[in-house]
């Protein structure tokens, strides 16, 4: 279970405060996959590596199974996010002198995963790159490497994904090939929160939390009504 307690982050511009998350509160339950949804610089992202572990919040708290991780130390919070979480960047952050089969068995060996080449290949014959597996970044597409962040991702079989514009550089098709994969994990009792400005996107979930200038403006179902994901249209 992960609950967040009035989260504040602020960033100081010269004279200027800039409040990119302000006094921001809700809890997410086990196998529960939720949108956040928002434009630019609503604080998605900053929100995200935030419950990543990735840096500190201003003010507030973040607690995962009932631990506080804002108190994490550099050493705990590399430990946790080894252990617990699956990123999705937007960036891809693919090392570029490995193949898509190494990218995704070095954080498989990270996580300390039996058989880690065999579920590395699984993964991405899952993401539909089972014929790139030996391809370097520079040699596959957008679209093709963001799958190969996604089966990296998916290799840790983490407590918790955390994908940031998981479908920004795919097709429809391959899009809508994702979501059903990142769906699929609530059937291990995964958390996934799934950052993106589409609304659409949105109505995939049970639960769409709404920000805008840093602070939640909606919390529940989408507005227009959960569909399927072969009813999506984007």
């Amino acid at each position: 279970m992960i609950e967040l307690l009035r989260i504040e982050k602020y960033y100081q511009m010269g004279e200027i405060t800039v409040k990119a998350l302000d006094g921001v509160s809700f809890d997410i339950d086990e196998g529960e996959t939720v949108v956040l949804l928002g434009p630019s610089g609503s604080g998605k992202t900053t929100l995200l590596n935030l419950v990543g572990a990735l840096d500190r919040p201003t003010g507030g708290k973040i607690k995962i199974d009932g631990t506080d991780i804002t108190r994490y130390n550099r050493q705990q919070q590399f430990t946790f996010r080894r252990n617990t979480i699956g990123f999705i960047f937007q960036t891809f952050n693919l090392f570029p002198t490995l193949s898509a089969l190494e990218n995704v068995q070095y954080v498989a060996d990270l996580a300390r995963k039996k058989n880690s080449k065999q579920k590395s290949i699984e993964a991405l014959k899952a993401v539909g790159l089972e014929d790139r597996i030996h391809h370097f970044p520079h040699q596959l597409s957008g679209g093709e490497q963001q799958r190969v962040a996604i089966a990296r991702a998916l290799v840790k079989e983490a407590q918790l994904i955390l994908a940031d514009e998981p479908t920004g550089e795919l097709d429809y098709k391959t899009g809508k090939q994702i979501l059903k994969l990142l769906l699929k994990q609530q059937n291990n009792n995964t958390i996934v929160i799934l950052v993106t400005h589409n609304r659409e996107i949105a109505r995939i979930t049970n639960r769409v939390i709404e920000l805008h200038s840093g602070m939640i403006t909606e919390d529940g179902p989408p507005k227009k009504g959960k569909v399927s994901i072969e009813e999506l249209r984007w």
